[in-house]
């Protein structure tokens, strides 16, 4: 790996707020954002991204790379949760298995976010429709841990049918407006779109230093509580999106050829939703414990893909 790459990650300003974030609350600051201002923010980040990737899309033919890119996105969101369940239920509850299984077959929008600033440091772009390979992985994740708590569990384990599943996880927040933005941005003009750069473009690295200043604080407030769980929720946070980050990164060459589509590919892999999954199994899976999804997914496996993860990933789609 590239050690001036991974230096050059670990200087960005958007990255050294998160650890400013991080050293409030650990040095017990009252350094805070207000709640309402970090919801309008991630809402103005996914409603960018959205927008954006529709207007890219929108200058691309349908062509069969895009097709088979929206397949392998599905594919990698349904066979993740799948075999991690199998290693998770050896250590954990069937609820908890099937509920990290879950976060981790999912994606996280804010690492997303975070992985376009990283390439634009590198100066690599990607297409559009990887906008719809993020949303369109995340709901069949969830739809396989409830499945597989179903079947492995007691009948007890969840709540709810399989079609409010399902709605649940498209019309959660998140998903509905990546989606609804990504589908205006296809809509719009040239001339409209660039009526409004100005809001979705040439701010956005600005507000994205603030979300990860406020990740950061999160983060220091749920990772105390996280390490008491134990060595294997922390290993498995850890060497999980690794592993899925570099087989992803590696066989995506037979997907695409541009390194910033298999960029994508492989931080979506390697990514843990901490926002779709948690409201999708507070309502399916009752008894599945949030206070070890939610900091495996946010305390850990967040951090490390924005730091270490990002350059190795990169890494090794240049050495495949």
């Amino acid at each position: 790996m590239n050690l001036d790459l991974l230096y050059e990650n670990l200087t960005n300003p958007a990255l050294l707020f998160f650890v400013l974030g991080v050293l409030a609350v650990r040095l017990k600051s009252d350094l805070e954002i207000p709640p309402d201002s970090s919801k309008f923010i991630s809402l103005y980040l996914l409603f960018s991204i959205g927008f954006k990737g529709g207007q890219e899309l929108a200058h691309s033919d349908l062509t069969i790379t895009i097709i088979w890119g929206l397949l392998f996105g599905i594919f990698v969101a349904i066979l993740i949760p799948l075999y991690t369940f199998f290693i998770l239920k050896r250590k954990l509850s069937i609820e908890d298995s099937g509920a990290i299984a879950a976060a981790y077959g999912s994606v996280s929008a804010v690492t997303f976010v975070a992985a376009v600033s990283f390439l634009e440091l590198q100066n690599i772009s990607f297409n559009g429709h990887m906008v719809a390979v993020m949303a369109l992985m995340e709901a069949p994740a969830i739809v396989v841990g409830v499945i597989l708590i179903r079947f492995f569990g007691s009948k007890d384990s969840t709540n709810g049918n399989m079609s409010s599943i399902i709605k649940h996880s498209f019309t959660n927040g998140s998903v509905f407006l990546i989606l609804g933005s990504l589908v205006i941005g296809f809509m719009a003009s040239e001339k409209e779109a660039m009526g409004i750069k100005p809001f979705t473009t040439d701010i956005f690295k600005g507000f994205l230093a603030i979300f990860l200043l406020d990740m950061g604080i999160v983060c220091g407030r749920k990772i105390g509580d996280f390490l008491k769980s134990g060595w294997f929720t922390t290993l498995f946070a850890i060497g999980i999106p690794l592993v899925n980050g570099c087989i992803v990164a590696a066989l995506s060459q037979f997907v695409t050829d541009d390194i910033g589509d298999r960029f994508m590919f492989s931080i979506l892999a390697a990514s843990a939703s901490y926002i779709a999954v948690p409201a999708a199994m507070k309502i399916a899976v009752p008894k599945a414990n949030p206070g070890l999804f939610i900091p495996m997914a946010l305390a850990v496996t967040f951090p490390f893909n924005i730091t270490l993860g990002m350059p190795i990933y990169l890494a090794v789609i240049k050495l495949f």
